[in-house]
């Protein structure tokens, strides 16, 4: 039997209604009590959403297609030996990890999807390992001569290509370049993977609350 008590205050009356836990009410309170599955993992992916995936998609897109074509135009243009970061491919797997994040990004911005907010800190771990990898590949061949002309033997002959200094010029003003555009990258991945991370560890929360 549930245990009812009745109180007057200020000319209202209330009545207070005790239900056992037995009684089969008190599983639908408790049921009708709980937001919807759907409306809690809304509300996780709206944090996400504060990180503004698709306009760090959008950044790893842009740079993306840049890495992917100065990869395509410098590996046609360098004389016979490549530079480093064209000889590693650097521009090319980076520029199609890049690719790959920003279109998850920019899908995230649409989709109340858990599983794509936990994909996207996947692959934005890997774009912070790979933006770091690349650092240090362009920061190397800006501290090297250019390929073909290192003095390997005191009296031998060097290019006349070599003796120009404005393709060294050229050569490190392009990897300073891809220095910054690592720097952008690499913030707008650990932007994504620390919203993206908290969401993902208040769904895993929330499940095991519920």
């Amino acid at each position: 039997m549930a245990a009812t008590t009745v109180t007057d205050s200020g000319g209202v009356r209330i009545i207070t209604e005790v239900i056992p836990a037995t009684d089969p009410r008190a599983a639908q309170l408790a049921s009708s009590s709980r937001p919807p599955a759907s409306t809690v993992l809304s509300f996780q992916v709206q944090g996400f959403r504060k990180a503004q995936p698709k306009a760090l998609g959008t950044i790893h897109i842009f740079t993306g297609i840049i890495h992917i074509c100065f990869g395509i135009i410098l590996t046609l243009s360098e004389h016979g030996t490549h530079s480093l970061p064209v000889a590693s491919g650097v521009l090319f797997w980076l520029g199609l990890l890049l690719l790959l994040s920003g279109s998850l990004l920019v899908e995230s911005e649409k989709r109340d999807n858990i599983l794509l907010v936990k994909t996207c800190c996947v692959v934005n771990m890997g774009v912070i390992l790979s933006t770091l990898v690349a650092t240090l590949l362009h920061t190397t061949a800006i501290t090297r001569d250019i390929p073909g002309c290192e003095h390997n033997a005191p009296y031998q002959l060097r290019p006349e290509w070599c003796s120009d200094i404005e393709n060294k010029m050229l050569s490190n003003g392009l990897d300073s370049m891809f220095v910054v555009f690592c720097l952008l990258e690499f913030c707008a991945a650990v932007a994504a993977l620390a919203f993206g991370y908290n969401a993902v560890k208040q769904h895993n929360y929330t499940r095991m609350a519920l």
